[in-house]
């Protein structure tokens, strides 16, 4: 095999890595599907043997040192022994190079078998189909979204109140199908004209969004119906060793104390990071009324004045007599059935509590996918970090808080849930004006991890045109506008609290309104495209007198 080859797929994976935030410069997206292409191309050309296997294991090793430098954090995570937890880095890391790998290789397919223009055209509607499908399967894992990766240069972005991230993943895989195309040609005529062609569509493909997206930037005035005051928690418990082992009323003190010094008459808000309390146990959905730890938060807030709401991540339980849900489980010292949840909680006086529980899960912490399958292969693992053992209960829809004190509908963002546009944008579809996301995720120390999820959040403010206020436990809290501009915020690791003010914003965005469009009209064309290559490829066969199989990663 030519060692040369192995270039082309480590030049692509390292531009790839090397354009993640928060770290990464993002244009290298432009160019970095190039060298793979050019490689997958000459593939093609050659009409090798066992192609597609090449295609596939060439793509894998881009894929791996993608997945490995923008998500090698992941290794942070700890065991209950105190040992890292390699399984949490490792599965994603082999999984979702795999998978990547194996659209690679699907486009590989169709363009071999149909032609190069077909290709080219399916190539962005396959990867688009693969990111949809990464944010709807119970192995959801969309951190590595094309268009999340330009998370903070939100003055290039702000189309994205249109297209969403989709936009943004179609805009980089076109700029990397014109160079590609335009090297190709001028390789086969070694005519000059093909090496300045690519620099002028590239500089209008990409230097027109950016432009109108600067335009934008500059013009946007901020929406306001309302202003309000918001103080942010951020207690900074350690969640491996503080956040379940000290006494759930002594993190609750020690909350409520941390923002006492910044609460003003004006204050309208508290907001206190994902299962800010109790710590060990829960607080039972059944008992609401007699909750020790709701009724101190009431008492507090009855020495902060009447217009004061509290907002807090919290671990909630709901108990019943027979099993009503298939995350339930059974309680054998009090003979009941149980279900737990990552919830959001909100607290007015007098008003009834109101409360949500978390609908998109951490795979492998919250949530063991397909558990059917994979718990008699792999046992517990997956789950022995990070709190529990079994799969969290969850709602299907998003709950908007509100309250009789002002204009305000809280759309209570849980942490993971941050990195989903469409379904971040069904709160406002249900009456939000403003987004606090509540998050804790200090499980990966100060890593890449938390500052990524921070960024991914400023994509939601363009998306939806929302202010946010985001509380994490360990930090990074802070406000953004609605442009995705970071106001102020706390450093990682400090303990304390921040206080700043939102907008109140009820207008809806095209994206709001419509969602994926981008990805749902990718679905339809993908699958003509795909359609089509199946039909020449059993045609062919059936000409030979060969049965007519689907194709795998194998065929040639």
């Amino acid at each position: 095999m030519d060692m040369k080859r192995f270039i082309y797929p480590i030049l692509s994976g390292l531009f790839l890595a090397l354009s993640w935030p928060t770290y990464g410069f993002p244009f290298l997206l432009f160019i970095a599907f190039v060298p793979l292409l050019l490689l997958e191309h000459e593939i093609t050309l050659r009409k090798e043997k066992y192609s597609d296997w090449k295609t596939f294991g060439f793509s894998y090793l881009t894929f791996l040192l993608w997945n490995y430098g923008a998500t090698q954090w992941l290794h942070f995570a700890q065991n209950p022994d105190g040992s890292l937890s390699w399984m949490a880095f490792l599965f994603p890391l082999l999984a979702n190079s795999c998978l990547m790998s194996f659209v690679f290789t699907l486009f590989h397919f169709v363009k071999r078998n149909t032609g190069t223009w077909y290709g080219i055209f399916f190539f962005p509607t396959i990867w688009i189909c693969f990111e949809k499908f990464h944010l709807n399967w119970e192995m959801s894992w969309p951190w590595l979204n094309l268009g999340n990766a330009f998370a903070d240069y939100p003055q290039v972005i702000q189309w994205y109140e249109i297209t969403g991230t989709f936009g943004g993943t179609l805009w980089v895989l076109i700029s990397n199908l014109i160079i590609f195309y335009y090297i190709r040609t001028y390789q086969v005529t070694r005519k000059k004209i093909y090496i300045r062609k690519p620099v002028y569509y590239s500089v209008l493909v990409i230097g027109v969004p950016v432009a109108v997206s600067l335009w934008i930037y500059r013009s946007y005035e901020e929406r306001s119906e309302q202003k309000l005051e918001v103080v942010l928690a951020q207690p900074d418990l350690d969640p491996y060793n503080d956040k379940y082992s000290q006494d759930g009323n002594t993190i609750l003190a020690n909350l409520l104390a941390s923002v006492d010094k910044e609460i003003t008459p004006e204050t309208a808000f508290v907001v206190a990071p994902e299962t800010a309390f109790p710590g060990r146990g829960f607080v039972f959905i059944n008992n609401f009324e007699q909750d020790k730890y709701l009724d101190n938060i009431k008492m507090w807030m009855q020495t902060k004045g009447s217009q004061l709401s509290f907002v807090s991540g919290v671990s909630l339980a709901e108990v019943y007599d027979v099993q009503k849900t298939p995350t339930a489980r059974f309680w054998k010292d009090s003979g009941v059935w149980v279900d737990l949840y990552n919830s959001a909680i909100q607290l007015d006086l007098p008003d009834s509590i109101q409360y949500y529980n978390k609908s998109k899960l951490v795979v492998g912490v919250e949530h063991f996918p397909y558990s059917n399958i994979l718990r008699p292969v792999v046992g517990e693992y997956m789950l022995n970090f990070g709190g529990t053992m079994e799969s969290l209960g969850i709602q299907e829809f998003p709950t908007v808080f509100s309250n009789h004190k002002n204009k305000a509908k809280v759309a209570p963002v849980i942490c993971y849930e941050s990195i989903y546009g469409e379904y971040t944008g069904e709160y406002v579809k249900r009456g939000a004006n403003v987004l606090f996301i509540v998050t804790n995720d200090s499980w990966w120390s100060d890593s890449q991890g938390h500052k990524q999820l921070l960024a991914y959040a400023r994509l939601r403010a363009i998306e939806t045109r929302k202010d946010i206020a985001r509380s994490a436990n360990s930090g990074i809290s802070a406000f953004i506008d609605q442009r995705g501009d970071i106001i102020k915020q706390l450093e990682y690791g400090k303990r304390g609290a921040l206080r700043g003010e939102i907008n109140l914003n009820s207008q809806l965005t095209f994206y709001v309104k419509y969602g994926d469009v981008i990805a749902r009209i990718s679905l339809i064309l993908g699958g003509i495209i795909l359609a089509y290559a199946l039909f020449k490829v059993g045609k062919a066969r059936t000409r030979k007198g060969s049965p007519v199989n689907f194709p795998n990663v194998g065929s040639n």
